[in-house]
């Protein structure tokens, strides 16, 4: 009878650490290219591969990077938007302000 407590107590100290890791950061995700897009509300970022992707602003939103504030995030600049994979919509918890990217080729004179 007293080995029922010992096992019970054993499988939940060996199951609780991958249920609650997984949950907490499995889920986060990142997104970088170009913003097409910006408004109070929203960010369309583009990563110049096809895909155009839309975020949410939150009251919580950060702003780091070349720039601190959302209002200061411009047409063009580069981000990093980190966001969680189980929003529906995407919600932007921060977004990094990249340095300005150097186009690739040459130049034609």
């Amino acid at each position: 009878m007293r080995r029922f407590p010992v096992l019970v107590v054993a499988l939940v100290a060996l199951v609780a650490p991958v249920v609650l890791s997984g949950s907490a950061s499995a889920q986060t995700r990142e997104f970088t290219g170009k913003v097409d897009k910006i408004n109070k509300s929203e960010v369309i970022v583009d990563n110049r591969m096809g895909d155009k992707v839309k975020f949410e602003r939150l009251d919580s939103t950060t702003v780091e990077g070349e720039k601190k504030e959302w209002k200061s995030v411009k047409k063009n600049d580069w981000v990093t938007v980190h966001w969680k994979m189980i929003d529906k919509p995407r919600k932007a918890y921060k977004v990094v302000v990249l340095p300005p990217k150097a186009e690739a080729g040459e130049e034609v004179e």
